[in-house]
């Protein structure tokens, strides 16, 4: 695939910028349901923060993890910048991602912000690409602690609706 046409790939790259996307939403509003359709079931995750070490196998673990930490003490944005997606075969690519983000913990009133390259794999099934492996190392990472919790305006992971997606989801 690496020396073919890069035009007979470009449904699978937009397809799997798309995936990429999907994970990001789904991570940051806890849509449980969205990411059971994006991850592989063997999926292995490992993230490499400068305070943690996330490492997770399988998509159910995955989605419990998800669930367990994106909650009502929870605010997340995570973005994923300047793919870099290539296909090597017919139902095999990889990508790399600029990840910027920011994680308010209110529970324990901490700003985690900053940046990682994630280094995917994909995998294409019969439904469609699903991300088969996850990860990244940190290029940087800031941790502050809040004198008092900010005054959210809006925070959708606290609202009826997003607890109600979130218990559905687990438990199913």
């Amino acid at each position: 695939a690496r020396g073919q046409n890069v035009s007979m790939y470009l449904e699978d790259i937009e397809r799997i910028r798309q995936l990429k996307y999907r994970y990001f939403r789904g991570i940051d509003t806890a849509d449980i349901e969205l990411l059971r359709g994006v991850l592989a079931e063997d999926v292995h995750i490992d993230y490499h923060g400068g305070t943690y070490r996330w490492q997770v196998e399988g998509r159910e673990a995955m989605l419990a993890s998800i669930a367990a930490a994106f909650n009502e003490y929870a605010v997340a944005c995570h973005t994923g910048h300047h793919p870099e997606i290539e296909v090597l075969t017919p139902t095999s690519a990889t990508g790399i991602w600029y990840l910027t983000d920011v994680f308010i913990n209110l529970r324990e009133k901490l700003v985690t912000t900053g940046s990682a390259l994630y280094r995917d794999e994909y995998v294409k099934q019969a439904d469609g690409w699903r991300i088969k492996s996850s990860t990244y190392k940190r290029l940087y990472e800031i941790q502050e602690a809040l004198e008092s919790a900010p005054k959210l305006t809006a925070h959708y992971l606290a609202n009826a609706a997003g607890r109600e997606a979130i218990a559905r989801a687990t438990t199913r």
